[in-house]
């Protein structure tokens, strides 16, 4: 049974609305993922092959467009901030819609660490210091511009974000005239695996194993819905900002993926930390590789920045129903959700102390499967169980298009296992304890009985904030003197 609450509760509980139109949830969208670009999805290449590793980042391409499609929709028919918890809750009830926000946290608590890790060793390449000061002085920053307001951190996010995009376009154009096909089959097939070939060098095998990395290009993308209740017009600016996010980071994707590898060669890619500097030392532009490493640094710093935002905005709204803690879901006079910003943050210090980075982005890739399978379940089950509900953004192809995403949803999931055995086992026994949490706890401490009710009662708190600073807006306004009679 749900507990009762009064009308202070929700209040105490809100976000600041009408904020991010779909050109800053474009910028969103497109920050989550940036820090990707420059470096991780590259170790597929020694995985795969360039061709190899193109198959698996052509299906994974296909997996987040599909997912996002049926984002769009639900984002738009169901504006909350929880994101795929949200829409899980409407159609898989409370277990489903906490395993869902679950899987969701377990990525966006665990990137934010694994980045902090690789950011170190940015700084440390270009000021020579690194460690728990360096990671935990990035905590501290980018969580206190978090909490002077949504604003203010969603239009900082785009200013790094396009430092970041302009170092992957600088790139390119110096790259392009070196581009050579040859240079893309410098990886040499191997006879241990069967079907291997120049464009196969390791075989299907190499593809299973390179898809994780193939992910990197797109990560997080999802993550754009839970801004769904700071939006102007969710069911205008929701389907938009996310659509527009992943149709330029698949151009960004292309760019990198046939330009590197084609210019400096797919081995040297292959091994390097830092692939977009490499290539251009490689190819002689030893002086822009400098300017690059820096700004290489902006797109880490972009992706931490808006995972820090992603899981803040989980938190407050797993919290705000009940499903976690609600001390985490209060928010200050900004607006901000200041427990859900920092514990989350102090947990992803401390696991950053680990040093383990690819190790922890291993983990947050399993995180993200198994939360893109029950988001996708959500769709294909919102469309056959709820047909009434309106639906501003109707995903083309439908269901067809959700049951791909969930097949290839499944399919990656299984590539983590045979890439990293750990980072499988580790992440289900975070999900197994989290889900003995919720039925021996938090199941029982729950805001809302039914979807449709919870949906009710933050949307009823809405409109009484928004009537409550109308009237304080009116009380605000001096009295005009009183025309005087001649």
């Amino acid at each position: 049974m749900a507990n009762a609450i009064d009308k202070d509760y929700l209040a105490k509980r809100q976000l600041k609305k009408g904020t991010a139109g779909w050109i800053l949830l474009a910028g969103l969208g497109v920050s989550y993922v940036i820090s990707g670009n420059f470096a991780g999805w590259n170790f597929g290449l020694a995985e795969a092959g360039w061709g190899g590793f193109v198959i698996a980042a052509a299906l994974m391409a296909t997996m987040y467009f599909a997912l996002v499609l049926s984002l769009a929709e639900m984002s738009a028919a169901i504006p909350a901030s929880g994101g795929g918890y949200s829409f899980a809750r409407q159609t898989m009830g409370q277990a489903g819609g906490y395993l869902t926000g679950l899987a969701v946290l377990i990525e966006y608590a665990l990137a934010p660490a694994a980045i902090v890790i690789f950011i170190g060793a940015a700084v440390e390449e270009l000021l020579g210091i690194n460690g728990p000061w360096v990671y935990a002085l990035f905590y501290a920053i980018f969580i206190g511009i978090h909490l002077a307001g949504v604003g203010e951190a969603l239009k900082a996010m785009m200013v790094i974000s396009a430092l970041a995009v302009i170092a992957i376009l600088t790139t390119a154009v110096a790259l392009i005239g070196d581009f050579s096909t040859s240079n893309l089959f410098t990886i040499a097939a191997t006879d241990e695996a069967g079907g291997s070939s120049i464009w196969l060098p390791f075989g299907w095998y190499g593809v299973w194993a390179a898809l994780p990395f193939a992910m990197w290009l797109f990560l997080a993308v999802e993550g754009v819905p839970l801004a769904a209740e700071e939006a102007r017009d969710p069911a205008r600016d929701m389907p938009k900002g996310i659509i527009a996010a992943m149709i330029f980071l698949l151009f960004t994707a292309t760019l990198v993926v046939f330009l590197l590898a084609g210019a400096a060669g797919a081995d040297v890619i292959s091994a390097s930390g830092v692939p977009l500097v490499d290539a251009l030392k490689t190819t002689g532009n030893s002086g822009l590789a400098t300017a690059i490493n820096v700004l290489g640094l902006a797109g880490l710093i972009a992706s931490f920045f808006s995972v820090i935002y992603g899981y803040s905005r989980l938190v407050f709204a797993l919290s705000r129903a009940g499903y976690l803690p609600k001390v985490l879901s209060i928010t200050s006079k900004r607006k901000a959700p200041t427990w859900a910003l920092v514990a989350p943050g102090v947990f992803g210090f401390l696991v950053s102390l680990t040093g383990e980075g690819d190790l922890i982005l291993g983990m947050a890739v399993v995180g993200a499967t198994i939360s893109y399978a029950l988001m996708a379940l959500s769709h294909i089950l919102l469309r056959l169980r709820r047909p009434e509900l309106e639906r501003p953004y109707k995903t083309p192809g439908g269901i067809v298009t959700s049951s791909i995403a969930l097949l290839l949803s499944i399919v990656a999931m299984t590539g983590v296992y045979a890439f990293d055995p750990r980072a499988f086992n580790y992440t289900i026994v975070l999900f197994v304890i989290g889900t003995v949490y919720f039925f021996a706890y938090a199941k029982r401490h729950l805001v809302a009985q039914s979807a449709d009710e919870e949906l009710a009662l933050i949307l009823e708190a809405e409109n009484a904030v928004e009537e409550m600073e109308a009237l304080q807006a009116a009380s605000d306004i001096p009295l005009q003197p009183k025309a005087t009679r001649t």
